[in-house]
């Protein structure tokens, strides 16, 4: 498995991450199954949240891989925190708690990414800081992140926060790639000018940041699929003819569009099949080109000025 520096750490992480958002739809024998094949393809990182099946999820996975202090080192571990019911919490005691959840359900001391989950309108950045400095200082999370935040809310965090940012984990897909579409119809008057997000790629890239892409096979918020959906027959075709190309699954291609970007990103999977997740790691292989990029982004209606 091809990695990546992640951020300005000195974390050198597999190109692909392993998210455990669905672990729990699994039978015992068949999440053990799950993470073993993960480990043998190298997808070592498993990505976490408090959140994911009320804290199953996480119980769930440290009993799938049999977790202990020689399996603990042989993995990235990153969850995330910040998420209540009808509610956000950045709050100092908050994010202690949380984390001391996260680390008892994992069955491990520390976590090597923490990412807060989603912003939240109520934040105190000083009592972030707060918290990190506690955790950092305690051994119990080694590196710090966000997820779905916009430039000006990582500043602020900057401001107060003597650790550095690692990851920002956002949305994008092939379909859902405003993020890249905006920084191309500069000066445009058409819907994929709008810039939504702050030109948060380029922020990300310009500050060392990984963007950890999630929902990369989807369309909308949680709509579906867009691979063998018949409401995008130009995008499923040109996919397949690429595909047959490299010899490989269309998984494998839309992971592959994500890692062409050179903002050297880390998708985050979400499926529990192990077929699928094997596409998605040969996906590290693909190199596609200039053109291929470009045909498979216009194939998904994205359009060129």
């Amino acid at each position: 498995m091809r990695t990546i520096q992640l951020g300005t750490s000195s974390l050198e992480v597999p190109v692909i991450a392993v998210g455990c958002m669905r672990i729990n739809s699994l039978e015992k024998a068949e999440a053990e199954r799950f993470v073993q094949t993960s480990l043998e393809a190298g997808a070592n990182f498993f990505d976490h949240a408090d959140i994911y099946g009320g804290g199953a999820c996480e119980e769930i996975f440290a009993d799938a891989i049999h977790m202990n202090d020689d399996i603990r080192e042989k993995i990235i571990l990153q969850s995330k925190c910040g998420i209540r019911k009808g509610s956000f919490d950045f709050s100092k005691e908050h994010i202690l708690n949380s984390v001391d959840g996260i680390l008892k359900r994992l069955n491990t001391d520390y976590l090597d990414i923490l990412l807060l989950h989603r912003p939240d309108a109520l934040v105190e950045p000083e009592e972030v800081a707060e918290a990190f400095d506690k955790l950092e200082s305690a051994g119990k999370v080694r590196h710090f992140g966000v997820s779905n935040q916009k430039p000006m809310q990582i500043e602020l965090l900057r401001k107060y926060v003597k650790q550095p940012i690692v990851a920002n984990q956002l949305q994008l897909s092939i379909t859902n790639a405003n993020m890249i579409s905006n920084g191309v119809n500069v000066n445009m008057e058409n819907e994929s000018a709008i810039d939504r997000d702050g030109s948060i790629l380029d922020y990300c890239r310009l500050n060392d940041i990984t963007v950890q892409p999630w929902s990369p096979f989807q369309y909308g918020f949680f709509k579906g699929v867009f691979l063998d959906n018949e409401e995008f027959p130009e995008l499923n075709a040109k996919i397949d003819e690429i595909a047959k190309k490299y010899d490989v699954s269309n998984t494998t291609i839309a992971i592959a569009w994500l890692l062409r970007h050179p903002a050297r990103m880390q998708p985050v999977t979400g499926t529990m099949n192990v077929e699928r997740l094997l596409d998605c790691v040969k996906a590290s292989d693909i190199q596609l080109t200039r053109e291929e990029w470009y045909e498979i982004y216009r194939a998904a209606g994205n359009i060129l000025p």
